[in-house]
């Protein structure tokens, strides 16, 4: 007896994998963020499968469905937004599956942070200048652990992206200015990350809260930050991989001899 956990992908019901969408069309009861998964990708399961919104429920109520659901030898699938490894709220789930003698199998799903990247054309690790990508969320109502501050992320100056964070730009601009950031490094923030209505703001860290409030975003927004998020860092010949340089040498190509 177990469950599919699937991750929906951030947005767009084509950017679901083939497997998740698979299960998706299998099974017999769906249970879905109905404030975060796309209703239209939800459409594709089969016409008799029992549907029901999770947006309302609590973890006990949400848990309970899922293994009443197993016992009577139905197939269910638990549909998250993005991938559920990242800011997925699945262990408390699994935790309580365990108890009940569930078992579980995860579908991981395209997280925000990299469709923002793609829709903003990015690359996050770019050679010569950043080959680290740290994935966090500021400081709020919940707290981070204590050797995880964004100021001491922000330290080693790599990229990184901000989830959950659209209201605490201001707090985002402070620590990451105290880590010795310059108000120039390029920002690039994604509202609701290959939807119909996505919104993309290449800003600065100066300009961040700024630009921000004047484009009213509080919520479903990936914030990017760093230079390998500079609009212009295509011009600059200095960051090169050297995996396609003809004279870098691997087990799949010779390198050509100057």
């Amino acid at each position: 007896m177990k469950i599919y956990i699937i991750g929906a992908g951030p947005g767009d019901p084509d950017l679901i994998t083939v497997k998740g969408l698979r299960i998706l069309q299998e099974a017999d009861v769906v249970l879905y963020t109905d404030s975060l998964v796309n209703e239209e990708l939800i459409a594709k399961a089969k016409p008799d499968a029992e549907i029901l919104k999770s947006a309302g429920m609590d973890l006990d109520e949400m848990v309970r469905v899922m293994v009443d659901r197993v016992k009577e030898g139905k197939m269910v699938a638990r549909v998250h937004t993005g991938d559920p490894a990242v800011f997925g709220a699945i262990m408390e789930q699994i935790a309580l599956l365990k108890k009940e003698g569930i078992g579980y199998e995860i579908i991981p799903g395209v997280s925000s942070v990299f469709a923002s990247a793609a829709a903003v054309g990015a690359e996050l690790t770019i050679p010569e200048l950043t080959q680290t990508l740290i994935l966090t969320r500021a400081e709020g109502r919940t707290p981070v652990p204590e050797l995880e501050k964004l100021k001491d992320l922000a330290s080693h100056h790599c990229t990184i992206a901000l989830f959950l964070s659209a209201t605490l730009t201001r707090k985002v601009v402070t620590e990451l200015t105290d880590a010795g950031w310059s108000e120039n490094t390029p920002v690039a923030v994604v509202q609701r990350a290959t939807w119909p209505d996505q919104l993309i703001i290449r800003t600065t860290l100066a300009n961040l809260e700024k630009d921000m409030k004047e484009n009213g975003i509080r919520s479903h927004a990936m914030i990017l930050a760093g230079w390998a998020l500079d609009p212009e860092i295509h011009t600059n010949e200095e960051y090169r991989s050297k995996l396609y340089d003809k004279e870098f040498t691997h087990r799949f190509r010779r390198g050509v001899k100057p």
